[in-house]
């Protein structure tokens, strides 16, 4: 879903990757809200570089403005009901540097978590 402005859709299909970047390309240049995942960070990086400005939004925040179940144009209307909000709080953009030590943090916790967790003990009766 594409939305220009506030609650103006200009463009109601499914994209390809490829179809979406080029049209973010030939958009013209504006703010772009984004619910934060595994990908958003990309994209927002990119769409940076063709001069947009990037927000993104954490999920638990974008959650309370999607109407029943989630598909991707509810979470679309969501991001954009919730971009409307004066109290909107977002999240910074990461660098490809900043990611990187993060999946270090995460993999050491990990690492961590499985070696000092307890065995599982079978009770014998």
């Amino acid at each position: 879903m594409t939305v220009i402005g506030y609650a103006r859709v200009s463009a109601n299909q499914d994209l390809t990757i490829q179809e979406t970047a080029l049209r973010a390309a030939r958009c013209e240049v504006t703010i772009v809200g984004m619910e934060a995942c595994s990908g958003s960070h990309h994209w927002a990086r990119m769409l940076e570089k063709i001069g947009h400005e990037v927000r993104i939004m954490p999920p638990a925040y974008v959650k309370p403005y999607v109407k029943r179940n989630k598909n991707d144009g509810r979470g679309a209307e969501g991001v954009c009901e919730a971009m409307g909000r004066p109290t909107m709080r977002f999240v910074p953009v990461k660098s490809l540097d900043q990611q990187a030590v993060q999946v270090m943090h995460r993999t050491r916790r990990l690492l961590v978590r499985q070696r000092t967790s307890q065995p599982m003990r079978f009770v014998r009766r």
